[in-house]
């Protein structure tokens, strides 16, 4: 996001600039926005802008938010695995580590201290409002810490402590060597049988993971602590195939696969979220198992399929392209409080809960590039964002 919403730093200038991979992810910057204007209009009230649906087009939304939610986050920390190494080659680890604390820590700090206060406005007046019913008054710094979440930048907190897990293994395992060449090498990339593999090892991994971790809970603060496995998972993939050049070497039939595979696990995913409830959220059941499964081959196939469709049909920028991907990180920190303001404005229009999700969303995705663009103004802001 120019850099992504991770702010990676750009790859080896010896190498070409992966135009594609810059589009996929600002493809999945605008999924981002996507997926937090239907919470406001779904039956899952885990924004700061809510309506719960009148009518049934609610559990429409709820199915989309979890086929999103099954991959477009693994998807992000595989790319943000992709420039991770090139990265440290090029700076070592000290400045490695110095700017990554840049690139992520001062956009946390822009969202805890100026778009939080904004995005929470109204939940804070509703508070207010609750507790003068009850005699009592409410400061804001006292409902600013006991509702405390890091929002959407529970991703920049996750990725800076996987950055800080790789210069740990590249000084411990690797002694710090520096690559001997910048450009990543070209390999082979791993076939049918090794992803087939490496996808039943995470959806074990995860169904083991939300025996103690179940779907919904949250921990220190992420929302979404159950699908850890697989940002890690992904991460690492990223690593590895920056140094092995594996994005190359993927053919157009595996990314046809991947599609057809994940056509299939999103069909399964339906119909034991149909069947089995709340059993599918861990605990050790056998839904859970179903349901990790068929996250896992969603997530793998539509990573794959989006990467090859991308090097294939959209690995060029022109003016457009570009001016979105410089701004798309921009948009991942400031795109709440726009969202929050539009639904605000739009809390008077009798709608379904489908046709005002559209709506915000035509009006969103715009609203939140032309406000990055402003922000990416200010003087200095172009250093971090």
């Amino acid at each position: 996001m120019t850099q992504p919403v991770n702010q990676p730093a750009a790859p080896p200038t010896t190498s070409p600039r992966l135009l594609y991979v810059d589009n996929l992810r600002t493809a999945l910057m605008a999924l981002v926005v996507i997926h937090h204007s239907a919470i406001g209009y779904s039956t899952i009230p885990k924004w700061y802008y809510t309506e719960p649906p009148a009518d049934p087009s609610g559990t429409l939304l709820d199915v989309m938010l979890v086929f999103n939610q099954a991959f477009f986050m693994g998807a992000f920390f595989l790319i943000s695995g992709l420039f991770v190494p090139g990265s440290y080659d090029r700076k070592g680890a000290a400045p490695f580590l110095r700017e990554r604390l840049l690139r992520l820590g001062v956009p946390l700090l822009l969202w805890l201290l100026v778009i939080r206060p904004l995005a929470t406005f109204g939940r804070y007046a509703a508070a207010v409002d609750a507790a003068a019913r009850q005699g009592t008054e409410l400061p804001y710094w006292t409902y600013y810490l006991l509702s405390f979440t890091p929002g959407p930048m529970w991703f920049v907190e996750v990725l800076f402590v996987f950055s800080a897990l790789y210069v740990l293994w590249r000084r411990l395992a690797v002694g710090d060597r520096r690559a001997s060449a910048s450009a990543p090498a070209t390999g082979r990339a791993p076939g049918a049988v090794a992803i087939a593999g490496f996808a039943i090892g995470l959806a074990l991994a995860t169904y083991l993971w939300r025996i103690v971790v179940p779907m919904g809970d949250s921990v220190l603060g992420l929302p979404t602590p159950a699908y850890l496995p697989q940002y890690a998972a992904l991460f690492a993939v990223g690593l590895i195939a920056a140094r092995r050049g594996w994005l190359e070497d993927l053919s157009r039939t595996a990314g046809r696969a991947g599609f057809a595979t994940a056509a299939v696990a999103a069909v399964g995913l339906v119909l034991v979220l149909a069947s089995s409830g709340e059993a599918i959220l861990g605990h050790g059941t056998l839904p859970s198992l179903v349901a990790a499964t068929c996250e896992t081959a969603l997530a793998v196939g539509i990573v794959l399929g989006l990467l090859v469709l991308f090097r294939e049909r959209l690995g060029h920028q022109g003016r457009r392209r570009r001016f979105l991907s410089t701004h798309a990180f921009t948009v991942y920190v400031i795109h709440p409080a726009v969202l929050v303001a539009l639904g605000y404005a739009l809390r008077d229009v009798q709608a379904p809960a489908v046709a005002k999700f559209a709506l915000l969303t035509a009006i969103g995705l715009p609203l939140c590039w032309a406000t990055a663009y402003l922000v990416r103004a200010l003087p200095g802001a172009r250093q971090v964002l």
